[in-house]
């Protein structure tokens, strides 16, 4: 092959390869089989192509056709995982792809391929563990707890994704990291409490409060993007996320349930703050921040996004839950409106500044999934009591499924392209 000629001129095989490497490490940043999708579409129509992609949750399928000859290839991601920084860099590529690379030659693509595929993280397992811990110190606040549940938090979940993201880089397959950080998470809250307890004549109740250590573990880009591609049809990448999502959790939980058992924790219900309704408002408002910005962070968003996301968790997440308290409005739908406001703003952040709107409403909303239900329908069944974790279970299914149902009513509202298919 010419090195100088054009990608536009050059032979099937060689713009084929430049389509399948935008789609593979766009899937490997984390965003689902719809916008794979469509960047692949995108810089195949610039190149001369079309092309038809089957999109999973680690690897993909596509064919690319010119005139009577074709090319496939199949493409695979060792592993999975997040990365919004990647997705904004991969993103701005391709939307001025045909502007910056409409002449560009197939090597001076495949080199900004790699120059964006190789960007490294931004923060190391230190930065992310304290943001993991004040992502759960702030969680464990909106769902109830006190200082002291706080404070244990803010160890457990920094200490447990400090080894997780040290983990990562050895390579550890994901249900192993997984069940060793929510464990080390665990037992990290438990020390700290019985440390709390002897010294500072802290009340037993507050032990309720080591599900916050483990909920840095919660997949939220995998659940809310799972429901989004079934949306649109893209079944195989839906189920696939969804089952991986549901593996993750059902591990996350069922080691805290364990470890748990050998401390004879129970997760109650936190005792009573004691503050007005203003007041309880004025500082969720923060809360919901930190634990947005501290998911976005882990996420490996850039400074500027973490704050936008966080800005927007704030406003969303507070309108929930003033609304659960305040009106008869069920927790379920409250999940909807708050996940429709989140999307209503992200696309108009989009439109602004160009940042995906999956980087920022996933962070958003993250902090909306009920790890709190989760656990405890885990831990009912597993102590034999179904029925009541049957019912756990359901209120924590219904507010799953209505998170991503506002972010696709909000995406159709605000975006032509998503409303129809082409």
């Amino acid at each position: 092959m010419d090195e100088s000629v054009p990608a536009k001129e050059a032979g099937l095989r060689e713009r084929a390869s430049i389509v399948g490497r935008v789609g593979i490490v766009m899937l490997s940043c984390g965003t689902g089989a719809w916008r794979v999708r469509d960047a692949m579409n995108t810089v195949a129509r610039v190149l001369g192509l079309t092309c038809s992609a089957d999109i999973g949750l680690s690897s993909l399928q596509f064919t690319c056709f010119i005139n009577d000859h074709s090319y496939s290839q199949v493409l695979a991601l060792p592993n999975t995982g997040v990365n919004t920084d990647k997705l904004n860099s991969l993103e701005h590529f391709v939307k001025y792809f045909e502007r910056d690379f409409g002449m560009a030659t197939v090597k001076q693509i495949h080199t900004r391929i790699s120059e964006i595929e190789k960007r490294p993280v931004q923060y190391n397992p230190v930065i992310s563990g304290f943001a993991a811990a004040l992502a759960c110190s702030g969680f464990i606040f909106l769902l109830g707890g006190g200082i002291p549940e706080m404070i244990c938090s803010f160890i457990g979940a920094g200490i447990g994704q400090f080894f997780r993201g040290s983990m990562g880089k050895q390579h550890l397959t994901t249900i192993a990291s997984i069940a060793i950080a929510v464990a080390i998470a665990c037992l990290a809250y438990m020390f700290s409490f019985k440390i709390f307890e002897a010294n500072f004549q802290v009340l037993a109740q507050h032990e309720a409060g080591y599900i916050g250590a483990m909920l840095f573990v919660i997949p939220g880009f995998p659940f809310i993007t799972s429901f989004l591609d079934i949306s649109k049809l893209d079944m195989r990448s839906g189920l696939e996320r969804l089952a991986y999502a549901i593996m993750i959790t059902a591990v996350a939980a069922l080691v805290g349930w364990l470890v748990a058992l050998l401390f004879d924790f129970r997760p109650e219900n936190f005792l009573p703050l004691g503050l007005s309704p203003i007041a309880l408002m004025l500082l969720r408002i923060p809360a919901s921040f930190c634990g947005v910005y501290g998911f976005s962070i882990m996420f490996n968003s850039s400074q500027k996004m973490a704050m936008t996301a966080g800005l927007i968790g704030a406003v969303a997440n507070t309108l929930r839950l003033e609304m659960v308290d305040l009106t008869t409005v069920p927790p379920a739908a409250a999940a909807f409106i708050a996940a429709l406001v989140a999307g209503l703003i992200a696309s108009l952040v989009n439109r602004y500044n160009g940042y995906p709107r999956i980087s920022l409403t996933v962070p958003s909303i993250v902090i909306m999934v009920p790890g709190l239900y989760i656990y405890r329908a885990v831990y009912n069944i597993g102590i034999n009591q179904i029925s009541v974790g049957a019912l756990w279970l359901t209120k924590a299914a219904l507010i799953i499924i209505f998170l991503p149902m506002g972010l696709f009513v909000a995406r159709a509202l605000m975006d032509r392209e998503w409303r129809h298919f082409d």
